[in-house]
């Protein structure tokens, strides 16, 4: 079994050594062996697991989720709903995310829309920022 050290895990997984540090401080990553010297190793699954860490975390899911997936991740011949529904909610929030996005955009294309003047006393922009009652959408 090939053991590596933190500095070269992090490269082959694509996590910064403090982060995989802190990914052991709060249990997503078990503790490593330790040579003589009290250095670190890793081994090819520590790297998987990493890495699956790594891209969970791209796709924004919190560290509790991550937690609950690595344990599921342990199961594999059980059923596939927990996993589903922690996905699902990520996809809801990522779908709130983008209304309110594009709530913002619209906010800003008629904020600019509405006349570009050549003085701040009669910039929209100004007024509107100005006066959140002025806005169309309630929240962006």
């Amino acid at each position: 079994m090939r053991t590596i050290s933190i500095g070269k895990a992090a490269r082959e997984s694509g996590v910064k050594v403090p982060t995989i540090r802190y990914y052991e401080q709060i249990g997503l990553l078990a503790a490593p062996e330790r040579t003589e010297s009290n250095r670190r190793t890793y081994t090819d699954d520590d790297i998987r697991r990493l890495a699956f860490i790594r891209h969970s975390r791209e796709l924004g899911f919190e560290i509790d989720a991550i937690r609950t997936l690595i344990e599921l991740q342990e199961h594999p011949a059980a059923p596939c709903a927990a996993a589903d529904a922690i996905a699902r909610r990520r996809l809801e929030d990522v779908q709130a995310r983008i209304r309110k996005l594009r709530a913002l955009e619209q906010e800003l294309e008629r904020m600019l829309a509405s006349g570009v003047h050549g003085r701040v006393h009669n910039c929209r922009v100004i007024e509107v920022l100005a006066d959140h009652y002025k806005c169309v959408h309630e929240v962006h």
